[in-house]
């Protein structure tokens, strides 16, 4: 599975952005998929998963504000996120592994064998 990551980008606090991750080589239908992002200085943190069949889990800083979803047809994972905040600054990288089904396997980010490159997000004060 490759996995490429985009809609990064530089945006004011209060703003939205929706990142996108497209999978080539395999179908992601089967597959667990998550959302981890790395500030400087920072280890590597759980943001947002989704199970295959739809079940979503969200690390409590992100809650209410952002949405992961999956476009089966496309291949594709998105997550929505809205009502930025400076905190959020980081490089926001997918990934995917299948049998992944709880959520402290899939907030963590050694259980993912396939990662994307990282799109930037920088949300200014």
């Amino acid at each position: 599975v490759q996995l490429q990551a985009s809609g990064g980008g530089l945006v004011q606090a209060g703003d939205s952005l929706r990142l996108s991750c497209a999978a080539s080589g395999r179908t992601l239908s089967g597959y667990a998929m998550g959302w981890f992002r790395q500030a400087p200085g920072k280890e590597r943190e759980f943001v947002a998963a989704i199970r295959s069949g739809g079940i979503t889990y969200y690390a409590d800083s992100v809650k209410g504000r952002f949405t992961i979803s999956r476009d089966y047809a496309k291949n594709t994972v998105y997550l929505q996120m809205n009502s930025l905040e400076p905190e959020d600054t980081a490089v926001y990288y997918c990934a995917a592994d299948n049998f992944l089904y709880t959520r402290a396997t899939m907030s963590n980010p050694s259980s993912y064998d396939y990662w994307g490159q990282g799109t930037q997000v920088t949300v200014s004060s």
